[in-house]
């Protein structure tokens, strides 16, 4: 957050449901007043810590319940792989949609990338903002942007590096 990243979600398939929630309330004491935090998958831990929100899969509580659960304010997002998943998802009443992997990527290591004509397609026609995800680095940023998308998800681009803030100022530059 210091660094200067825009959004920060948290990804955790084996956490248990009281370290995500520690961890959440945690987090929640940097994020709050400066960026959104959402909590991937969880819809209960993101209404008990009072997140931003909440990002769910296409095999996640379906949207319209997770809006009855968490209410209109916080955000909800949703992973989309197909053209009639973002539709579906825009009609629905999302905030926004992660659309990808649009690149090989270790978080979803049987998932072939995806053809960057539909992501194009995805953001020239979907009006809720579009966040491109799976596998982005800065060696494949600047094609993602010459393909008009204005928003990308990173993990370990930025995570991993030797100078986080370095690595988010160039991920902003690129996308400005």
């Amino acid at each position: 957050v210091a660094c200067g990243v825009d959004i920060v979600q948290l990804r955790d398939k084996t956490g248990s449901a009281k370290d995500i929630l520690d961890f959440s309330r945690r987090i929640l004491k940097i994020t709050r007043g400066s960026v959104p935090y959402i909590i991937n998958d969880r819809v209960d831990l993101a209404m008990v810590s009072q997140s931003s929100g909440v990002h769910l899969g296409q095999n996640d509580i379906p949207l319209k319940s997770a809006r009855k659960i968490l209410g209109e304010g916080p955000l909800i997002g949703i992973s989309c792989q197909t053209f009639d998943h973002a539709k579906k998802a825009q009609e629905e009443g999302a905030d926004y949609i992660g659309f990808g992997s649009v690149f090989k990527t270790l978080t979803k290591p049987d998932r072939s990338p995806m053809d960057i004509r539909l992501l194009e397609k995805v953001v020239k026609n979907i009006k809720i903002p579009v966040f491109a995800i799976g596998g982005i680095d800065h060696s494949n940023v600047a094609s993602l942007v010459s393909s008009g998308v204005k928003r990308v998800a990173v993990c370990r681009a930025i995570s991993q590096a030797e100078d986080v803030s370095k690595a988010v100022q160039r991920f902003k530059a690129a996308m400005a």
